[in-house]
């Protein structure tokens, strides 16, 4: 038997190493599972809660996160805010990040997986081209649940909201029931989190556009869910969206966020935040100083430009480049929408220096919103200029497969996966569009499947 004092300072335990808060309708369950855990390990109830409270004791917390979390989920649960991110919210980012093609989703609190794959299914039937690449990211504390959602095989129940249509495109009937295709799969990737705990690289400011953290809030102590909030409005691109429970809500004025409502459902947009402007000079004093004072901002700093472009920040690191005409500026300029100013600074790029393969993938980039032929072209003399630039026979691949010519883009793919592994890190922070090299060595290996050949 569970005394009242064991089982109090559990569930305060819980609290500290999970974030989780308890009604006291879970009494039963919360007692059964610490009587299961201290015989587990051959210890009664205090010295489990002695050794749980001593030291860190990260596989037990998972074991714990495990038994007790609440884990009833199915794809495209609560369709009708699906709908609004298929509707509303993935056509505006894509036309907002048509200079970077990308799209970054997170699912917290992912359980199994079908929201984070419902996000991928999204992602990719709204992107306008196999060219745009879509990570989604799941993150829970329970290891079973991540471990079912690795394998991707889900039962018919699981898939009851999802559309035939949807279904027949998007999974494959297998012996124990239906595996999301390798294209959906391959978009996605599972991390263990804690909520309570801290984790830099995953909430990476300003690193996902759109973040689902459903039904998880209402579990949390009231100091937890306020962090997590804050870290996932910092970890939103500027104008992405957040998607809560229906139980859960911000308020009318929440921090960073804007309040949206659209068919029936309640969102939230981070705000756009201004790059900050050049602080206005004071008037200089009478007394002529001894040395002039530095000036607050250091424009034409291109480590400074290239380590903004490495956190996604290319407002900022547009600020930062300054007026002149420069291959960097002319990258920012594609990457924030600007495509017609970032031809003209490729075009007098070249008009000044003569044929520069950078200058010429430039101009392929901004041509592949208008006339893919014209964008091919300059990826040809690119690669024709430097046969060891890996960037533009990964375009002319992507570009082959949007064409269907699918023996021309494994050329062009199997050509860019060998370059990748030597190409120049500043070249793929300019032209990878937010990844880095991992990410677009698979991104090549993933096209490569889809045209038939495996490496």
């Amino acid at each position: 038997m569970i005394s009242a004092v064991s089982l109090s300072r559990f569930r305060e335990l819980l609290q500290r190493r999970l974030g989780w808060t308890f009604a006291d309708n879970d009494v039963g369950q919360t007692a059964e599972v610490l009587a299961a855990r201290a015989r587990a390990h051959g210890l009664s109830d205090r010295e489990y809660l002695d050794r749980l409270a001593g030291r860190r004791w990260a596989a037990e917390v998972a074991e714990l996160a495990g038994a007790l979390s609440i884990t009833e989920t199915y794809f495209f649960r609560h369709a009708e805010q699906f709908r609004v991110l298929r509707e509303r919210v993935l056509p505006e980012l894509i036309e907002t990040r048509s200079g970077q093609r990308v799209l970054r989703l997170l699912s917290v609190g992912c359980s199994s997986g079908e929201e984070a794959y419902s996000l991928a299914v999204a992602a990719i039937q709204a992107r306008p081209g196999p060219d745009w690449i879509v990570t989604v990211t799941g993150v829970d504390a329970n290891r079973e649940m991540l471990r079912r959602a690795r394998a991707a095989v889900y039962q018919s129940w699981s898939l009851r909201d999802t559309p035939d249509d949807v279904r027949r495109r998007w999974f494959r009937p297998v012996e124990d029931g239906f595996r999301v295709t390798d294209e959906v799969a391959a978009a996605v990737r599972f991390v263990e989190h804690n909520v309570a705990a801290d984790d830099p690289q995953l909430w990476h400011p300003a690193r996902y556009d759109v973040i689902f953290c459903r039904n998880l809030l209402m579990y949390l102590t009231a100091d937890v869910a306020a962090e997590l909030i804050r870290r996932m409005t910092r970890a939103l691109t500027d104008g992405g969206f957040l998607f809560l429970g229906h139980t859960d809500s911000l308020g009318s004025r929440p921090d960073g966020l804007e309040v949206c409502h659209a068919d029936g459902t309640v969102y939230y947009q981070r705000r756009v935040v201004a790059p900050p402007r050049d602080p206005v000079p004071a008037p200089p004093p009478r007394r002529v100083p001894s040395e002039p004072p530095a000036p607050a901002i250091v424009r034409d700093d291109p480590r400074r430009v290239l380590g903004l472009m490495r956190d996604d920040r290319f407002a900022e690191a547009l600020d930062v480049a300054g007026d002149a005409d420069s291959l960097i500026r002319g990258v920012l300029l594609a990457q924030v929408g600007r495509v017609s100013e970032a031809r003209d600074t490729a075009n007098r790029l070249l008009h000044a220096g003569g044929p520069q393969a950078d200058a010429h993938h430039l101009l392929g980039v901004c041509h592949e919103l208008d006339c893919a032929d014209l964008a091919v072209g300059q990826y040809r003399l690119a690669a024709y200029l430097d046969p060891q630039f890996a960037m533009p026979r990964l375009r002319m691949g992507l570009l082959a497969r949007r064409r269907g010519d699918d023996r021309g883009a494994a050329d062009h793919l199997c050509a860019a996966l060998e370059l990748l592994i030597g190409e120049k890190d500043e070249r793929i922070v300019l032209f990878g569009g937010g990844f880095g090299r991992i990410a677009l060595t698979t991104l090549c290996r993933t096209e490569l499947d889809a045209c038939g050949v495996r490496r």
